[in-house]
């Protein structure tokens, strides 16, 4: 029987990528975004690979905690159960303290943090109706372990998940189930990190076009981050050949974070 991988935020950029190559490697894919569309397109585009049914689109509002439960039960009723859940929804809004929107904050810590809780949390369940040894993966960054200059909302939220996935990982080590975090470095082609560009080179004083190298020269490696870097840590993280790893933030950085 096949496995079956849960992605929250698999609609598009970094999650549509992990969906395509969990898929590639032998796993049924529930692919769940805030927008539905995104998401069934992913999924169709699956299926024509790999075969009706090996994946199949779903809505969800992660900071919702009626949406995640209905996810849940949707996913069940579908595939019977859930193997894989990798928490892939995130946001960013950057600002100085002195100007940074409560509102913005509070959306920060909702997706980054409380959508984690709720999908880790109902998908555990899941995983404990059908004694599954399963795996919860949350994607987060290297900004979980240290500061971000005008990014405070999104980077105590990492912080948070790193501590939510040092404590996850307590509650279901009797039962098989592993929870890890993998802390990427800047995707720099990603949506996200463009989006940001403008604030970065006011913040820097530089020309937009000169941010991204200036992000790369602080990586030892001297690239950044891509997503099939992201993905080969994660198969890993998701096999058994992981089954003694549990609790650990695993950086992706290129070397630019070493703890």
């Amino acid at each position: 029987m096949k496995k079956v991988a849960v992605i929250i935020g698999g609609g598009q950029t970094l999650g549509e990528f992990l969906c395509k190559g969990i898929a590639d490697a032998g796993y049924h894919v529930a692919v769940a975004d805030l927008n539905i569309d995104n998401a069934i397109k992913v999924a169709d585009e699956i299926n024509q690979k790999h075969g009706a049914g090996t994946a199949k689109g779903f809505g969800v509002d992660a900071t919702n905690e009626e949406s995640v439960i209905k996810l849940a039960q949707n996913v069940d009723n579908t595939f019977n159960r859930a193997d894989l859940m990798v928490y892939s929804a995130g946001i960013a809004k950057a600002a100085p303290i002195t100007n940074f929107a409560l509102k913005d904050f509070q959306l920060s810590v909702d997706v980054n943090l409380t959508g984690y809780f709720l999908c880790a949390r109902e998908f555990a369940k899941l995983m404990l109706k059908h004694n599954t040894a399963g795996r919860i993966i949350q994607i987060n960054s290297k900004s979980g372990k240290v500061g971000s200059k005008h990014n405070s909302g999104y980077s105590a939220a990492k912080f948070g998940g790193v501590g939510l996935t040092q404590s996850l990982a307590l509650d279901l080590a009797d039962y098989g189930i592993t929870v890890n975090s993998l802390m990427l470095g800047n995707l720099l082609k990603s949506p996200m990190f463009q989006s940001l560009i403008p604030q970065y080179a006011k913040k820097l004083g530089i020309p937009e076009s000169e941010v991204e190298q200036v992000y790369i020269d602080k990586v030892p490696l001297k690239r950044g981050c891509d997503y099939q870097d992201v993905l080969n840590v994660l198969l890993f993280y998701a096999s058994d050949k992981a089954s003694y790893c549990t609790g650990q933030s695993i950086n992706i950085t290129g070397g630019q974070v070493m703890f």
